[in-house]
């Protein structure tokens, strides 16, 4: 099943089944959901999970929420639950790289399928795959583009790193 809901960020889709969240799509999501994983469509309301996550959404969005407290179920293969695992552990304001991510998995050539494994994350957002940044510190792809990964950082930024900026 899934459900559309208005966002500062845009329209975002959210997917769910069996009361976990499967998936959080934004619009023109570089690998948008398969039809199967869309299911039929519902009202937000219709549905407590997407209900939650609607509202939870919206409260980090707003600078309310930090963490979010939701059943999830991504579906990957093993690596890529790993791999989201690893994600589910950066702290609100922080960032890690592609390169790091892949020492923790006791293997720096990896950084190329940790990188793919980061880019199908189907829980954009929630699975915090926006803080993930390239190893001199840019910003590289992202499902939702460019702009809004920005949005999200800018969004995370601590105050004092905030307040220490010259522009």
């Amino acid at each position: 099943m899934h459900t559309a809901i208005a966002t500062a960020i845009g329209e975002l889709t959210l997917t769910g089944d069996g009361g976990a969240l499967t998936g959080l799509y934004f619009p023109a999501h570089r690998y948008p959901p398969d039809a199967e994983r869309l299911g039929e469509r519902i009202r937000v309301e219709d549905d407590d999970t997407l209900t939650r996550t609607a509202a939870q959404v919206r409260e980090y969005l707003a600078g309310d929420r930090r963490d979010f407290d939701l059943p999830l179920r991504p579906g990957g293969n093993d690596f890529q639950e790993s791999v989201w695992g690893m994600l589910l552990e950066i702290p609100y304001g922080a960032t890690t790289t592609y390169g790091d991510l892949a020492r923790r998995l006791g293997n720096v050539s990896l950084a190329q399928q940790v990188g793919q494994a980061v880019g199908h994350n189907p829980i954009s957002l929630v699975i915090p795959c926006h803080r993930v940044v390239g190893h001199d510190g840019s910003l590289t792809g992202y499902a939702g583009g460019l702009d809004r990964k920005r949005t999200l950082l800018d969004l995370e930024e601590p105050e004092e790193a905030r307040a220490g900026r010259l522009f």
